[in-house]
């Protein structure tokens, strides 16, 4: 769901039945609230999560909800599925039925996963052009080398799309454990770039997306509410 916008007059008219001129009265007789505070001005922009209130009575007021899921594998990243469990299976929220996906994760990946149903953030984390780097763990079958960092820095050319990868950053954590930052997701991309040197992926864990964390107490299966100091942090450019 996205946090939809409007001028205050015309959610006012929506919700309340009334004609324009009915409106301007209300707000000049001081009787409406946005966030609390008495508005006097009918253009002034509301989004679908702010709390807007007539005579002290809220007529609009619902809750931005931001949560983030250990996703374990086998668990796909998506609100329904004929065939597989689906990451919004294990969460108890009141408004899980109004969350959406914000960044999927592959079905056999695990690892950080976020949910909400404010559609402009999930587009500021997840866009291209935001530029939001994403921190996977990755273990391959075959031992790891130095001309790896080059390749993965230099991007790799993807012939069936067309395009060429943007730098990404590999570190070598042991012989067949890396840790990759890239500031994209093309299908497959990391299984892909390991397989120009013929080595298979056997694990793809992500840790990070920007400035969140999987939190390290969460197991699989386990989520929780972002904090609002997590929020916050998470819409930092």
């Amino acid at each position: 769901m996205n946090a939809h916008r409007s001028r205050l007059d015309r959610l006012l008219s929506k919700h309340l039945g009334l004609r324009k001129a009915a409106i301007q009265l209300l707000l000049a007789q001081g009787r409406i609230q946005v966030e609390g505070s008495v508005v006097k001005d009918a253009a002034l922009i509301i989004n679908g999560f702010n709390v807007v209130s007539v005579d002290g009575k809220r007529i609009q007021a619902q809750q931005a909800v931001y949560l983030m899921l250990h996703k374990p594998r086998g668990v796909l990243s998506a609100t329904c599925d004929s065939k597989h469990p689906v990451a919004t299976s294990l969460i108890q929220h009141p408004a899980v039925d109004q969350l959406h996906i914000a960044g999927r994760l592959d079905l056999h990946s695990s690892g950080l996963l976020l949910l909400t149903n404010n559609g402009a953030w999930s587009r500021q984390l997840s866009a291209p052009g935001s530029h939001v780097t994403k921190v996977y763990e990755v273990t391959v079958k075959n031992p790891l080398h130095t001309d790896y960092i080059a390749a993965f820095a230099n991007g790799m050319l993807f012939d069936f799309e067309g395009i060429t990868t943007r730098p990404a950053t590999l570190e070598i954590l042991g012989e067949h454990q890396a840790r990759v930052s890239l500031q994209e997701g093309r299908y497959h991309q990391i299984k892909r770039m390991f397989g120009r040197f013929r080595n298979p992926v056997l694990s793809i864990h992500r840790i990070a997306v920007g400035a969140l964390q999987l939190d390290p107490h969460l197991q699989p299966g386990q989520w929780r509410e972002l904090t609002p100091q997590e929020v916050l942090l998470s819409t930092r450019p």
